[in-house]
């Protein structure tokens, strides 16, 4: 029998990758203080899949290009010591663009419908507010709920960005307090060699505190298979 120790280097190394989220990008999808897994294999492998990147080969093995709505964890392109999660909205050689907060690929607008309002006390910087809640459906059928923190964002509205071959366009689902591919000179366009897995699960959750509370377990999100 492997030791402990050895099946969960193998288990990290070729199955699962454990990130935690400290910022509220994602909202109301994954909120700050959830843990997730992200599974490996459904993507293949490159360098970054592996403890402390080493260079044992370029591009990616066993590869397959993530789906549009799929939430991936992936290095940044800027400072590949870094760990993103965002949601992939744009294929190579799809065109993106964001017009009064709507997304459009390839010409079209995506369907969104409003929802109830969403409590965006952390998700839009602090206070007690109520945030417009949307639900959008990608051409592929892949569902999910986004916020619209503020009307009129900065990035509500954008040229087309045509996504490069070989990339991949990925958005927060916090569509208002978000850094992704919406900014070139940050983000930009995700290279497939730096996916590193696709989210599946919160495995822990963790409500922080601050203002004279105490730090809080969010058991209800303990084991919720990510949309």
């Amino acid at each position: 029998m492997l030791p402990s120790s050895v099946l969960a280097l193998i288990v990290r190394t070729f199955l699962f990758h454990p990130f935690n989220l400290p910022a509220a990008s994602m909202s109301p999808t994954l909120l700050s203080g959830d843990y997730v897994f992200a599974s490996k294999y459904p993507y293949g492998y490159t360098r970054y899949s592996f403890p402390f990147s080493p260079p044992l080969f370029s591009g990616r093995i066993f590869g397959s290009v993530p789906g549009r709505g799929d939430v991936i964890v992936f290095r940044l392109p800027k400072d590949t010591s870094t760990d993103y999660v965002k949601r992939v909205v744009g294929l190579p050689g799809d065109r993106i663009q964001m017009k009064e907060g709507e997304l459009y690929i390839n010409g079209t607008a995506v369907r969104r419908e409003r929802m109830e309002d969403f409590d965006g006390s952390d998700a839009c910087g602090g206070g007690s507010i109520k945030v417009k809640r949307w639900r959008e459906t990608l051409p592929d059928g892949a569902s999910y709920t986004t916020l619209d923190c503020v009307d009129r964002g900065f990035y509500d509205g954008t040229n087309v960005l045509t996504v490069p071959a070989g990339h991949l366009f990925v958005l927060g689902d916090n569509r208002d307090n978000s850094t992704d591919s919406r900014v070139l000179s940050a983000v930009g366009y995700i290279p497939l060699e730096n996916v590193i897995g696709r989210v599946g699960m919160i495995f822990f959750s963790l409500e922080r505190g601050g203002n004279g509370t105490q730090p809080a377990i969010r058991y209800g999100r303990i084991g919720t298979v990510v949309q």
